[in-house]
């Protein structure tokens, strides 16, 4: 590493349970987001408290609508919390803080820059001089493994280097915490492997200039890899349910028995958290809902009641072998349960018997039970088929039923909750759905 004004830092502190790093870095108390509704106001984030220490990575988990990226915005200076008190090494948060930088998942280069151009663009925010500005951005390009990278270009550059650029340029500027929003799920899995274990070298051989990391992150497995505490939020609105201590020295093994053993506990309490600690969850009208494809649902069953799991799987194994994260599995699953096509509990699967009949029929027959299910379960679906069957027509406007949600969720959510229904309701002959004029209506749909 070239000589230069980049500084290294001193070795990570260790994070065991009894050697807790002594400096507070951040310090959040009962934070809180929200948006203002016609039914109220509809919360993002709930009361959340937590803390950052130095010598630490901090990982947090949660599924999509569990607020992760609001929070970590508001940690960031970005956005301001509706209520609550943000705390930088002891002082009030109010905007973007010096000594805090993030990496975000779609790399955020500017095209028309060059990699070195790229990592001195906040060097050359915060009016740093020319000479230092270059001798400081050459250390970080070439701290991250980018060495004779200099003049290229992003377009260049493959996904898992334009990624070392985003980490270099949140480097150079010296920060005390560095903030990553799932900074590897745009990687192809052998690059974000080889990238995590280069990051964490750096880490522990105590080259970089931080002091405590949070990454926020929807794969388990990486959080249990990576991280000396791992912070599990619920979702609608997000709230910190559970903290998870991880004493493994780094390098960890992911075939040691203790290392899976911590994955499926936390597996178990997200799939507790979502269930509410029941078998089944009662959905109501204006229930957000996953956007699960039919060819997806029929496919899980079908995988699941299949050898070698035949009827029953663990969520970790389900997840590894169909190459599934948090995100993906958790919706699939969270769908088979609301229809009544499976029950969670702590981490694992269990197909219903209608799942097991559901299984073995044709085409025909599984889109017949399936509408049934759909009607039974899902009440968005049910009250679009009533509207329609009590109409003179037969017909109702997406609008209807669109404004009606919007009173309980976000305009997005309002939005992708019906578009997942009329998917379900087409597939299941409920309703017909045209996109062009935006119209339900029941023509061509078996009564």
């Amino acid at each position: 590493m070239p000589n230069s004004d980049f500084k290294v830092a001193s070795a990570p502190v260790p994070t065991s349970s009894a050697a807790r790093p002594a400096e507070e870095i951040l310090n959040l108390k009962e934070i809180s987001r929200g948006f203002k509704k016609t039914q109220g106001e509809l919360l993002v984030l709930d009361g959340v408290n937590l803390s950052l220490r130095q010598g630490e990575i901090v990982g947090m988990l949660g599924r999509s609508g569990s607020g992760k990226s609001t929070l970590l915005r508001i940690i960031a200076g970005l956005i301001e919390p509706t209520t609550g008190d943000v705390t930088y090494r002891g002082k009030p948060l109010r905007g973007p803080a010096k000594g805090i930088s993030m990496v975000f998942q779609t790399f955020a280069l500017f095209p028309w820059l060059t990699v070195l151009q790229n990592v001195e663009a906040g060097l050359e925010a915060q009016g740093v001089g020319a000479v230092d500005r270059r001798t400081r951005a050459l250390a970080a390009i070439d701290l991250i493994g980018l060495d004779g990278f200099e003049n290229a270009y992003p377009r260049e550059l493959s996904g898992g280097m334009r990624q070392r650029v985003g980490f270099a340029r949140a480097l150079v500027v010296d920060p005390t915490l560095l903030l990553m929003d799932e900074p590897f799920s745009a990687l192809d899995v052998l690059t974000a492997e080889n990238l995590r274990t280069d990051l964490l070298d750096l880490w522990t051989q105590g080259r970089m200039p931080i002091k405590s990391m949070l990454i926020v992150t929807h794969n388990i497995e990486e959080a249990v890899f990576m991280c000396d505490r791992i912070l599990v939020l619920s979702s609608n609105p997000g709230r910190l349910v559970a903290e998870v201590d991880v004493s493994f020295k780094h390098p960890r093994n992911r075939l040691d028995p203790a290392f899976r053993a911590l994955v499926d506990e936390i597996y178990a309490k997200m799939t507790a958290r979502q269930t509410g600690g029941a078998t089944r969850q009662t959905l109501e009208f204006s229930s957000r809902l996953p956007h699960v494809s039919t060819n997806l649902i029929a496919g899980l069953i079908e995988a699941l009641a299949g050898a070698p799991y035949n009827g029953r799987a663990d969520m970790p194994v389900i997840a590894r072998t169909l190459h599934l994260e948090v995100d993906d599995l958790f919706p699939m699953a969270e769908m088979l349960q609301y229809l009544g096509f499976a029950e969670l509990r702590e981490g694992d699967i269990f197909l219903t018997p209608a799942a097991r009949v559901f299984a073995e029929l044709g085409t025909h027959e599984r889109k017949m039970m399936f509408a049934e299910h759909l009607l039974k379960n899902v009440p968005l679906a049910a009250r679009i088929r009533k509207v329609l069957n009590e109409r003179p027509g037969h017909r109702a406007p997406r609008v209807r039923f669109e404004q009606e949600l919007e009173d309980f969720l976000t305009d997005g959510a309002a939005e992708d909750t019906l578009d997942a229904v009329i998917n379900w309701g087409r597939y299941g002959e409920v309703f017909s759905y045209n996109d062009q004029t935006e119209l339900f209506s029941l023509e061509d749909v078996e009564s």
